[in-house]
């Protein structure tokens, strides 16, 4: 298992490496209808400041953390989608047992900030999805690139192994704050401004 973990963790800071390990972002942008509402609910977690300093160092131990994290809520929530649970869409909530691609992602920023993860290296991110719909993931910087740990994915990925075209995400300083991913494309998801 301990090879395995290594040999991945290789495998993936070496694709990060080779291509852009950082996404290019740019100014502030609308923050999504469900994660404005989340914060509505649960202040302290938009309330989050961060230096935006240099990100957390990637050691094989963080790297087997991220690995098993990514695993173990994949596999702990069974997937609903928000109209299933709430009967409305855009609902941004801790899963219980069931959830949708935002509730996975905010649950393996939970267990990776209990780890001492800092919050402005656990960034909420809106994608697209080669089939055009929206798709939330969660997005970890890391002294070696970011990665993308993901419900549709047992793999932890570069962002530029992703098949998704990435929209905006948490800012790094301000955790509820959204700046754009500089890549030309429009937004896909409700937003506010």
């Amino acid at each position: 298992m301990l090879l395995a973990v290594i040999a991945g963790l290789a495998a993936m800071v070496g694709t990060a490496n080779a291509a852009q390990p950082f996404m290019p972002t740019g100014g502030r942008t609308t923050q999504p209808v469900g994660h404005y509402e989340f914060c509505q609910r649960q202040p302290d977690e938009c309330r989050l400041k961060s230096s935006g300093g240099a990100p957390v160092e990637l050691t094989r131990g963080l790297w087997a953390a991220m690995v098993e994290i990514n695993n173990a809520v994949n596999t702990m929530v069974t997937p609903r989608t928000d109209m299933e649970m709430w009967g409305r869409e855009e609902v941004w909530s801790y899963p219980e047992g069931i959830g949708d691609c935002e509730d996975y992602a905010l649950e393996k920023r939970r267990q990776l900030m209990a780890l001492g993860v800092p919050a402005g290296d656990l960034l909420l991110t809106v994608v697209r999805q080669p089939s055009g719909a929206g798709h939330a993931v969660l997005t970890m910087r890391t002294s070696r690139g970011e990665f993308v740990l993901d419900n549709l994915e047992p793999r932890v990925l570069a962002w530029t192994d992703t098949e998704y075209t990435f929209l905006k995400r948490q800012s790094e300083r301000n955790s509820g704050v959204w700046v754009q991913i500089n890549d030309g494309r429009a937004d896909a998801v409700a937003s506010v401004r």
